[in-house]
């Protein structure tokens, strides 16, 4: 059941529902399809999250995953084995194997190469590897009338493959997950530092900052911040630092941030 709101003819819709180390969902929607990214919260909390914007969990077309991780899959076994719940599960063919579905994996699984472009509904996909510690990780960049959207959490640094995906987008949802001095002194045992710092770790405030100054496409009308730590960085860090950085290159980009425990607002193009 599709709320009336987003039957609105023409528009694409974009949410954040969750976005930290405890869990990330996002959903993406035209008025005929409907995509889950990522299923790192509990059905009925998404269902709860999903409700909160308009929208119905059952109505949901095709699930996206990015990696195995639980903050990005907790929720999927059990999606995967509910039977109101239609939606084909898209992951890659070394991620599948590494989910635990229970008895057997689900009759409605995709699997593709990393890397590989396909449709779902009328909604283009094309997923690109990124440097993650996770078997098979990627991002996602989707096209929908005319309008191109990134998504780019979980990653150690941004590769020039990574920044040709992120070109000409008009939303951009990019992780801003530690402030270097806070991660350092923070309560994290250094082996878990020194992984959060690698090159396939996670983005900082001061590599996210770069990608702006550098590499940002001027023409992106919105710039969501995510994967923010709890313990290691603060959301009005991330603004200052995101908005300095904006400023600097003229850019009247319009910044947000996603949360771990609410939805952004919904964009809609």
């Amino acid at each position: 059941m599709y709320s009336e709101v987003s039957k609105e003819a023409g528009i694409v819709k974009f949410c954040a529902l969750a976005s930290g180390s405890s869990g990330n969902a996002a959903l993406l929607a035209t008025e005929n399809t409907r995509i889950l990214l990522d299923a790192g919260l509990s059905m009925r909390e998404l269902r709860k999250r999903l409700a909160a914007i308009g929208e119905d969990l059952n109505g949901i077309d095709a699930i996206l995953i990015t990696h195995e991780h639980s903050d990005h899959v907790a929720g999927l076994p059990v999606l995967a084995r509910n039977r109101d719940l239609q939606a084909t599960i898209y992951l890659t063919r070394l991620t599948a194997p590494a989910i635990d579905w229970g008895e057997q994996p689900p009759a409605r699984l995709e699997t593709f190469q990393a890397g590989a472009s396909f449709r779902i509904g009328d909604i283009e996909v094309q997923s690109f590897g990124i440097p993650h510690d996770a078997l098979d990780p990627v991002g996602f960049r989707f096209e929908a009338q005319g309008v191109g959207i990134g998504v780019v959490t979980d990653l150690g640094y941004i590769p020039e493959s990574v920044k040709f995906h992120l070109r000409r987008t008009d939303l951009l949802l990019l992780e801003a997950n530690h402030d270097l001095d806070m991660l350092k002194v923070g309560p994290y045992p250094w082996s878990v530092k020194q992984r959060v710092m690698s090159r396939v770790g996670h983005l900082s405030n001061l590599v996210m900052s770069d990608f702006l100054l550098d590499d940002l496409d001027g023409s992106t009308a919105h710039l969501v911040m995510g994967h923010i730590s709890q313990q290691n960085n603060h959301p009005e860090i991330v603004r200052l630092v995101a908005m300095q950085a904006l400023e600097r290159r003229g850019l009247e980009t319009r910044l947000s941030i996603a949360t771990q425990h609410t939805p952004t607002e919904v964009f809609r193009f």
